[in-house]
């Protein structure tokens, strides 16, 4: 049996970690934009906005919940969920100072994708990343 490393790192680098874990799903993100927009949401809001089952919706609430990024008042039978502000300033801290030290100029990139082909063919979505290999002969499809 394997022995699994666990790293201990500093409080802040852990939240930040649960974080953007919980921020990795497209669903989540959603969910956290409507409720910044408009604060004390119930799972039934935000299904109505968000074309999910409830089910969903709820265990992607217990996700951003684990990760102390909603806060959650009950009022009788509902659940009221609302930003947490107190990760997201962690987090904003963060992506602040991680933003200001990278120096990186687009315009002067120069990467496969800044390539612009006129795609047609067959194998031509290799000519889109500019892998063009001129020992093959590319046949043209007419359509």
């Amino acid at each position: 049996m394997g022995i699994t490393k666990r790293l201990n790192f500093d409080e802040e680098t852990e939240i930040i970690g649960r974080i953007c874990k919980a921020l990795g799903h497209p669903t989540r993100i959603q969910i956290m934009t409507l409720l910044w927009k408009r604060d004390n949401r119930t799972c039934g809001d935000i299904v109505e906005l968000i074309p999910l089952a409830q089910s969903t919706i709820s265990k992607h609430l217990l996700e951003l919940k684990k990760a102390n990024l909603v806060s959650i008042k009950n009022e009788g039978k509902k659940s009221i969920y609302s930003v947490d502000l107190d990760n997201i300033k962690i987090l904003k801290k963060y992506l602040g100072s991680y933003l200001s030290t990278i120096d990186i100029l687009e315009q002067n990139k120069s990467t496969v994708f800044a390539t612009k082909h006129k795609i047609k063919g067959r194998k031509s979505y290799l000519k889109q990343y500019n892998y063009e290999f001129s020992h093959k002969k590319i046949i043209e499809e007419v359509f």
